[in-house]
């Protein structure tokens, strides 16, 4: 799911490399027909999807017609690689239906991982992380049990404006948000990164993947991006993942788990990247990440209205309708007023119903 994206792309282009392990059945995308098109034919895919099909578009659309590809019956593992909560019950049929998942939507678990997790465990399928971040820890986990671990450290390049104050951020453009220094990603999760909501939000997923407290997640800023995370031990020892930064080898590790196999991938050296280094967050600047945590902190619907609000957000710095600053405070609004509830299915997909049209309120007539 997500498959003309970038990480859907960068995962046909791992699949195209171990053709014996590895085959595309299904592909579902967002609303571009001439790629998904392309995909189908260079993959030999019949069953394909688009959730906002175009005027004439001949390929099934819609939630129903992703969901159904979610279940393919020929399908072992599904790849939830689309932006945003519209994933979320597409995976929720995919796990009911015993189909492992392959996770790079953050959203899923940040609006509903009270829900998620438990299916997951219920249906005993395998949710394999391709956050570069989160795969970093899954890694340096396996063998020990989350009673073992004492902290998880994420680490963050920075994004385009690190070392920068709030003053400095006030009349920053929506190009200038989208240049990366490391990542080459979609516009979303770009503008995630530059607001650095993008380590609240895996702050959040990181609590249910792993099992752990919010208070257990903590984030580095680390601007050459090759370690990608750390896991701190009960006894003092910590385990780290590096490599270069390229979302290939997260997903490849996703897909074929546990095997490890060739590929044509570049191999780190330590010698060619001699100094790396570190530093705090600066969350005077950077607020969505303590509004992310504090949102956990408030508990049940309240990350789901954080995330829906964000994205919200996000979208309308894209369309240039409100200023980079404005993100974080439309976010902060609605995680102070939303009205919490139990997070079943229903009030989940009702708090971010609510908490999107209170932050079109927020951002005004286009």
């Amino acid at each position: 799911m997500g498959s003309t994206g970038s990480i859907g792309a960068q995962t046909l282009d791992v699949i195209a490399q171990h053709p014996r392990e590895l085959e595309v059945v299904a592909l579902a995308a967002g609303s571009n027909e001439q790629a998904l098109t392309e995909q189908a034919a260079r993959f030999g895919v019949k069953k394909l999807a688009l959730m906002r099909p175009p005027s004439g578009c001949s390929i099934p659309g819609g939630i129903e017609a992703v969901t159904e590809i979610a279940t393919t019956p020929e399908a072992d593992i599904v790849v939830v690689a689309v932006s945003g909560v519209i994933g979320l019950m597409p995976t929720l049929a995919a796990i009911e239906a015993g189909k492992d998942i392959a996770l790079a939507s953050k959203e899923v678990l940040v609006a509903a991982g009270e829900i998620v997790m438990p299916k997951v465990r219920k249906s005993g399928v395998k949710m394999t992380p391709i956050d570069s971040e989160h795969s970093a820890i899954f890694q340096c986990l396996q063998g020990y049990r989350p009673d073992q671990v004492d902290r998880l450290i994420l680490t963050a390049s920075g994004g385009p404006f690190r070392g920068k104050t709030r003053s400095d951020l006030e009349n920053v453009t929506v190009d200038q948000a989208l240049n990366h220094p490391t990542w080459k990603m979609g516009g979303k999760i770009t503008v995630d990164s530059a607001t650095l909501m993008n380590k609240g939000l895996e702050s959040i997923e990181a609590k249910w993947l792993f099992s752990v407290n919010i208070d257990q997640v903590e984030v580095v800023v680390h601007p050459q991006s090759i370690v990608h995370s750390f896991v701190r031990f009960k006894d003092g020892s910590v385990l780290g993942q590096l490599g270069w930064p390229d979302m290939r080898l997260p997903i490849s590790y996703a897909l074929l788990f546990p095997d490890r196999l060739p590929n044509s991938l570049p191999r780190w050296d330590p010698v060619q990247t001699p100094k790396l280094t570190f530093e705090p967050v600066d969350t005077g600047t950077f607020v969505c990440l303590k509004l992310a945590r504090r949102s956990v902190e408030l508990g049940g619907t309240t990350p789901c209205a954080m995330n829906a609000a964000n994205e919200e957000a996000a979208a309308a710095f894209l369309r240039h309708e409100i200023g980079f600053l404005q993100i974080s405070d439309i976010v902060e609004q609605i995680v102070e007023t939303h009205q919490a509830r139990e997070s079943s299915l229903d009030n989940v997909l009702a708090a971010d119903a609510e908490s999107r049209a209170q932050a079109r309120m927020l951002i005004g007539p286009n």
